[in-house]
């Protein structure tokens, strides 16, 4: 009799569903909290500065507030990951998650910018904990490469699901709600839609708690895939380079989207939100379409320099689309190709992590928050800086480039000897 190699060791490969679905809630709860606030963050600063802030600060804040965040991701992300290595998931996802609903909790009625910079350190501080451990996780669980690449492209489409609905929500809980909590909360606050990311926060720790087996970070110890020794050693630094640059693009991206919308375009915050929930819907589907069943994992290293070359004239022609459609085309077009190479580059290092998982991801997180941290303060700082339009913008398309160049040699390297063993049925 043949059976499937997913049917032989369960359900998910290794992974219990209502530990995927778990680990899956955990990923979506942070991109909310931090999906939910981006596109309001220039007219919460706005307020917050008072009737006199000019353009610039706004500018300057917006970005340095979402470098905060992903900093925090930086410095704690490797941490956590060898924590969870060591210990084992659940106990690293309860600390983040609840950490996270706490923060977010208590912040949520600030009234002063300083306590907003403390707020997002904190809270990225904590989640931090949470999406390369529920990664680390299922690369400690899985037992083939294609449930290992399925696996992590569904929590990687949970992350962008919550970030696709958190500006919606931050927006529509924020409107629908302003008549009746006018008398106690001031225009302009995102304490409804931070307080909603809280309790979502506190539920994904409880189903974390009954759900994700305790011990798991030592559940499976295996060599790297793939080719090794000295002569391959430079291969996930080279991927971690990638992952810097692509993130650093995302960086830029995400804060001149609500920038450039704002003062430029004079686009209303629905429109705003409507082309960062149009950036994940994109991102989610092309991360559906790469790991489907039908699409081996091994071929998706082919995928990584055309995505980069499409990123970086994605990147160059978003300060030239001058209204709300031609931005629209443009955000696909970026939307795309990184929703196409952040997955692809989590699963290649992942691949060659072996029992190191929390460790190598973590350490990927953190190469990816410097990225945004530095892209987003980047996109802040220069926006209104100099005369030259869209310079931010430029300057990342330039080292995207660069990042194809780099990429250019990677297939030939990134190989899983004996892959074709594992995707095709086993006789028993």
């Amino acid at each position: 009799m043949r059976i499937n190699t997913e049917r032989a060791t369960g359900v998910s490969a290794g992974v219990p569903a209502f530990t995927m679905a778990a680990l899956m809630l955990a990923v979506f709860t942070v991109s909310v909290g931090f999906g939910v606030v981006l596109p309001l963050l220039p007219y919460l600063i706005e307020r917050l500065l008072g009737a006199g802030a000019e353009a610039a600060q706004v500018s300057r804040h917006t970005g340095l507030l979402t470098a905060v965040y992903t900093l925090s991701l930086f410095l704690f992300a490797p941490l956590w990951g060898r924590l969870s290595d060591r210990f084992g998931a659940r106990g690293i996802l309860l600390i983040g998650l609840l950490g996270f609903g706490i923060t977010t909790l208590i912040f949520s009625f600030v009234e002063s910018l300083i306590a907003v910079y403390v707020e997002r350190f904190l809270s990225g501080m904590f989640s931090a904990a949470v999406t390369p451990v529920a990664a680390a996780a299922i690369g400690h669980f899985t037992t083939t490469e294609q449930s290992r690449a399925r696996r992590l492209s569904f929590v990687s489409m949970a992350g962008i699901a919550g970030f696709l609905l958190g500006p919606l929500l931050g927006v529509f809980v924020t409107r629908s709600a302003a008549d009746f909590f006018n008398l106690v909360m001031p225009a302009g606050s995102v304490a409804l839609p931070l307080v909603a990311a809280a309790l979502l926060a506190f539920l994904a720790a409880f189903a974390a708690a009954i759900a994700v087996p305790s011990g798991e970070g030592q559940a499976r110890s295996q060599e790297p895939a793939g080719t090794s020794g000295a002569k391959t050693s430079w291969l996930v630094p080279k991927l971690l380079i990638l992952t810097f640059i692509v993130s650093a693009g995302i960086g830029v991206f995400e804060v001149g989207l609500a920038l450039r919308g704002k003062q430029e375009l004079a686009l209303t915050p629905y429109q705003i939100a409507l082309m960062f929930s149009e950036c994940s819907l994109v991102m989610f589907v092309m991360q559906a379409i790469v790991f489907s069943p039908w699409f081996k994992p091994d071929a998706t290293r082919w995928l990584i320099a055309p995505a980069l070359a499409v990123l970086a004239a994605g990147l160059f022609f978003v300060p030239r689309a001058s209204n709300f459609t031609l931005m629209l085309v443009v955000i696909g077009a970026v939307a795309a190709s990184a929703g196409i190479l952040s997955p692809i580059l989590t699963y290649w290092i992942s691949a060659r992590a072996g029992s190191a998982q929390g460790w190598e991801l973590g350490k990927q997180t953190a190469v990816a928050s410097l990225g945004v941290t530095l892209g987003s303060a980047a996109g802040g700082l220069l926006f209104n800086a100099t005369a030259l339009p869209g310079v931010s913008f430029v300057l990342t398309a330039g080292l995207t480039v660069v990042g194809f160049l780099l990429s250019l040699g990677l297939p030939r390297w990134l190989v899983i000897p004996g892959e074709h063993t594992h995707s095709r049925p086993l006789s028993v």
